[in-house]
């Protein structure tokens, strides 16, 4: 492969994001399933990444990177563990409190048994931080961990930033809100996740595809993602499972 331009580099990402669905999302948002088929969707996640986040990435700002990248993570490490740009808490201690809300026992997020699916993804995100050019980690946690379909949108059109009253309103249709009842009391996490600005998507984009410009680097980054997808979608399909999800 060529060596490809940023705004090329960052398309061929798109199409990788692009195909970050799975048909058992609906399912896990929607209003049939029950609190207990979500506590163990939650307990996945939170051990898969929310709990470690700012650990996983605090490995790649240890690769010295260029500042500017240096910078850039430094400031999510610092949002993600005291939530000083939003709410003042840590995000993983938000999350808690949601569950909490959801009437899940917070000593039950202390030993949580990974699903074989949940530990090979996470073994796997271990290594890419430990053993990897800090681009490649950088790619995989702040663009695919954090990234959705939607993406290419987000980063083509940026937004201004949500005012409390827009933030608001995404708390209230929230699939939690909307399908379990969760009182807005208890949704933080949802709030922190959208007052934080420096980790925007187009930012985030950008540190990876301008940091990246060697041919090689970018096949190796573009792989990686693809392996990242493979490995989400089976983690996916093993939540599924474990919730009694059915593909129709």
């Amino acid at each position: 492969m060529r060596k490809l331009s940023p705004e090329q580099f960052r398309d061929r990402i798109f199409d990788v994001l692009r195909r970050k669905h799975h048909w058992a999302t609906p399912f896990l948002e929607g209003s049939t399933i029950t609190k207990e088929k979500l506590n163990i969707f939650f307990h996945q996640e939170y051990v898969v990444y929310v709990r470690d986040f700012s650990v996983l990435l605090a490995q790649i700002l240890g690769k010295n990177p260029p500042w500017e990248a240096r910078r850039l993570l430094a400031t999510i490490i610092y949002e993600e563990e005291t939530g000083g740009f939003s709410l003042g808490q840590p995000h993983q201690e938000l999350f808690l409190h949601m569950m909490n809300g959801l009437g899940f026992d917070r000593a039950g997020f202390r030993d949580v048994e990974l699903l074989a699916s949940s530990r090979g993804y996470r073994e796997w995100l271990n290594q890419i931080c430990q053993e990897e050019e800090w681009s490649v980690g950088a790619a995989v946690l702040s663009i695919f961990i954090k990234g959705t379909a939607n993406d290419p949108e987000e980063v083509l059109y940026p937004k201004p930033a949500q005012n409390q009253d827009e933030i608001e309103d995404i708390v209230r249709k929230h699939y939690l809100s909307q399908h379990q009842g969760l009182s807005p009391a208890f949704m933080d996490y949802i709030r922190a996740q959208h007052m934080f600005s420096a980790g925007s998507r187009k930012t985030v984009y950008d540190m990876v595809t301008h940091h990246t410009d060697e041919s090689g680097d970018q096949i190796k980054v573009l792989s990686l993602l693809e392996e990242a997808l493979n490995l989400w979608s089976r983690y996916q399909e093993g939540i599924a499972r474990a919730c009694g999800i059915r593909q129709a």
